[in-house]
């Protein structure tokens, strides 16, 4: 694909390589975001169908997405709103199951939302947290493999390491894990949008996403996909949006214990919020619409060039067959630290950020060929600088 810049909110003199901190805005969300706003302005437009009806239309295009990126025969029915990763994951360690002595497998320098569930959940059951040292090959898939035993009951991991981009080959994961019996909980935040990803080899028992990041969407929501044998479990917070017949408000007061049906028990109190749900439609169509093999293929050919560049400064990022197509982790030439590089390159217009011992590259198809340029001169000037 072309470079879809006029599609995003961005001015033309910076080189945003940030995708993976925050998705840079898209036109058609801050439009949706604008409406509204200016719709609540009028409360009384707003009735009482629409607690529900956008928050279906959300649900329908992230089962379309995630059909798309790989999940064969996702449907509404898996898909369920959070405000936030954690929120998510602590859905999933409620109801996939710790016993006393038993392990959860995360890796090294692992995104916290996938990791301090695991560990209040261990430490309230007598359960342990194994930590999966970084490969010196770069195989995280082998290396989760070999910690895997007959203790294991819950593997959570991501697709994409966030520090670097390295890949976890999830079906090799997934299929790990149900050697042993073990759940896989997985965070595609750092994925879902940008990759094709082999859920239906994978089959995770969870899968959540924050909509901020590569789904092009707004802060302080994200999804949670539920497999068909984990959709009549325990939400982890006990709304009267989920219940059945709270779609009919003059009985709202009629109370019930039974649920709405499929992974909708488990979403976030106050669903209906008339501000995010539109935007993050929004990005879901304009993904859909752009597709995702699409996306994936311009992001790979993207990637590729900022490596190129990057490598004439002697930066060097992982191996190609270990690293996936949207995101780079770059080590800098020797003695050359990261502290104060981002600040650096920011002094160019050029945004990155720096995670644990790596620079992240992180474009999307705003990205320009006048970008990557910048990004070499920027980040040239900054390694002759030390």
């Amino acid at each position: 694909m072309d470079p879809q810049r006029d599609a995003f909110e961005l001015a033309d003199d910076v080189a945003y390589l940030n995708t993976a901190y925050i998705g840079p805005l898209l036109r058609d969300v801050a439009a949706a975001g604008h409406a509204a706003i200016e719709r609540r302005a009028a409360p009384w437009r707003i009735r009482p169908e629409d607690f529900f009806s956008e928050v279906e239309r959300l649900r329908a295009r992230t089962a379309e997405l995630l059909e798309r990126s790989g999940l064969e025969g996702a449907t509404a029915e898996g898909v369920a709103l959070v405000p936030s990763v954690s929120y998510g994951i602590t859905t999933a360690a409620r109801n996939v199951g710790l016993g006393a002595g038993r392990t959860v497998i995360v890796l090294e320098e692992q995104f916290p939302s996938n990791v301090y569930p695991w560990r209040e959940l261990a430490t309230d059951v007598g359960g342990r947290v194994v930590t999966v040292a970084r490969p010196s090959d770069d195989d995280w898939a082998g290396a989760v493999e070999r910690a895997i035993d007959e203790r294991t009951d819950v593997v959570a991991v991501p697709p994409v390491h966030w520090t670097d981009g390295t890949r976890v080959d999830l079906a090799r994961v997934g299929a790990a894990a149900r050697a042993v019996g073990a759940a896989l909980v997985v965070d595609a935040t750092q994925a879902l949008g940008a990759v094709s990803l082999p859920l239906a080899e994978a089959e995770p028992d969870f899968l959540v996403a924050a909509c901020y990041k590569w789904l092009l969407g707004p802060y302080s929501l994200g999804i949670l996909w539920a497999a068909p044998q984990r959709r009549e479990g325990r939400p982890l917070e006990a709304s009267w949006m989920a219940r059945e017949g709270s779609d009919d408000f003059a009985r709202v007061a009629e109370y019930r214990d039974d649920l709405r049906p499929g992974a909708r028990r488990y979403d976030v109190g106050e669903t209906a919020n008339f501000t995010l749900v539109p935007m993050a439609v929004a990005a879901m169509e304009r993904l859909l619409d752009w597709g995702v093999e699409r996306i994936e293929a311009t992001l790979a050919a993207r990637t590729h060039e900022l490596a190129a560049a990057a490598s004439t400064v002697g930066a060097t990022p992982p191996p190609v067959a270990a690293r996936s197509s949207h995101m780079l982790g770059l080590s800098l030439p020797g003695g050359i630290g990261t502290e104060g590089l981002a600040a650096s390159l920011a002094d160019h217009a050029v945004h990155v950020s720096v995670r644990g011992a790596a620079v992240r590259v992180a474009p999307h198809l705003h990205t320009t060929d006048e970008d990557v340029a910048r990004f070499r001169e920027a980040l040239a000037a900054a390694v002759a600088r030390g």
